[in-house]
């Protein structure tokens, strides 16, 4: 099996040849694909969600990889898709239902606990309520330092935001989990 090397793949996507910019692009769903779909699951928790918003992240993807730079990582470039996808989607949610931030925030909870996907103990669950209760931008911020490491220069690239910004965004989430997990 060939390991995947970016650079490689990206000028294969240049390529005039259909077939070699189709299996150039089959190769990035092949080996993005499961980081960007737990990504997504982080935010709409739903896995049913997830892998529609996956295919739409792939799909806005393609159509407009001609507008893709270069200047950030391709996992960047897909990340940022896949964060406006979700914060799309949870806007679109929460307006068909008329929920408030918190109701969307009791309504993702209840997702949660009735994903028959979901396999983690009481602990993992009463974290992952927290992490709901947070904004949707915040959540994001949170789940890409906490679960995926990524700094925040890298942050900054995927979400527009400044890099002080979002170590108080992280700080904040961060206490806020801890009052959530202290109350309950």
């Amino acid at each position: 099996m060939k390991l995947y090397d970016e650079s490689e793949t990206l000028k294969r996507l240049q390529s005039e040849e259909l077939s070699v910019q189709h299996k150039a692009f089959e190769d990035i769903v092949n080996y993005y694909s499961e980081k960007i779909y737990w990504q997504i699951r982080k935010m709409v928790i739903s896995h049913d969600d997830a892998n529609d918003l996956l295919q739409n992240v792939f799909i806005k993807a393609w159509m407009s990889i001609d507008f893709f730079r270069g200047e950030a990582k391709l996992l960047t470039w897909l990340y940022k898709i896949a964060l406006n996808e979700s914060i799309t989607f949870l806007n679109k949610q929460r307006q068909q239902n008329t929920f408030s931030l918190d109701g969307q925030s009791a309504f993702l909870s209840n997702k949660l606990e009735t994903d028959e996907y979901f396999n983690g103990d009481e602990a993992q669950l009463k974290l992952q309520k927290a992490i709901l209760s947070l904004p949707e931008k915040q959540r994001a911020v949170f789940n890409f330092r906490y679960y995926d490491e990524m700094s925040y220069e890298e942050m900054s690239k995927i979400t527009g935001t400044s890099v002080g910004a979002l170590k108080a965004s992280y700080h904040h989430a961060v206490k806020k989990i801890e009052l959530f997990l202290e109350c309950d």
